[in-house]
């Protein structure tokens, strides 16, 4: 499958109709370590210093707390076979996990990973962020879904683009700063959204930090230490995890 470069644009009636592209913002490197590379990374959360990540495939799903500094897995929950794992986030003292297609989410507690509930998600579960308040769930589609944490009942929706053009495929998701950021699947970008009226405000260029050697070796995974004001991005099978800084 091709990797795309670009994210802008739309295909009418055989033509390609040219939008304004958001800003690119530069980035640098400031620290690397170690990642699992068997992880097929859906979510990445760091969580009062924890690094919490969330995997996919069918049987080989799982939750997770992982030590940053040696990339070894220090707690793990597996997901039933029947299962493809997606985005988390942590609100509170409870975990949550979305699951691709199986419409079906899993609440846990955050100290013991135990399962707390289930709750039906309509739609396929993508990425997974919170703002809070409300939890903020991707579904390949253009649009950003909330949620109620407590009922996980949708409140409202919010369609993403760019000057105007819709930005599909939008996957694992971070709330920083009262910006929703997003991996864009099969592409080398993370969008900063403006959650109030969905326009994609800038974006980041990654593509330096991993040669793509597979189809699904692909960017995906934003954590935001919120406490310490520091940034990881990895992807799925990457066998490196990088704290990087944003140069405004």
């Amino acid at each position: 499958m091709l990797r795309y470069r670009g994210i802008c644009g739309l295909l009418l009636l055989g033509a390609t109709l040219a939008c304004a592209e958001a800003p690119l913002l530069p980035v640098e490197v400031v620290a690397q370590y170690p990642h699992d590379a068997a992880a097929f990374t859906q979510g990445l959360v760091i969580d009062k210093g924890e690094l919490f990540e969330g995997t996919g495939l069918n049987g080989q799903s799982t939750l997770r707390r992982v030590d940053l500094e040696t990339g070894a897995v220090l707690q793990q929950q597996k997901l039933g076979e029947r299962y493809f794992g997606e985005g988390i986030t942590i609100l509170g003292d409870k975990i949550y996990q979305l699951t691709w297609q199986t419409h079906v989410g899993f609440v846990y507690s955050r100290d013991d990973f135990q399962q707390l509930s289930s709750f039906y998600l309509p739609g396929e579960g993508w990425g997974l962020t919170h703002d809070g308040k409300e939890l903020i769930v991707s579904d390949g589609t253009a649009m950003l879904r909330f949620l109620d944490p407590v009922t996980l009942k949708e409140t409202h929706r919010v369609a993403v683009n760019e000057d105007g053009v819709p930005l599909t495929k939008l996957n694992e998701l971070e709330y920083i700063n009262g910006e929703v950021w997003a991996n864009v699947w099969y592409t080398d970008y993370i969008v900063r959204i403006d959650p109030v009226t969905g326009k994609v405000l800038s974006k980041l260029d990654l593509s330096s930090l991993h040669p793509q050697s597979a189809s699904d070796d692909v960017l995906n995974g934003i954590a935001w230490d919120a406490d310490a004001k520091r940034l990881f991005v990895t992807g799925k099978l990457w066998p490196h995890l990088y704290e990087i800084r944003v140069r405004e």
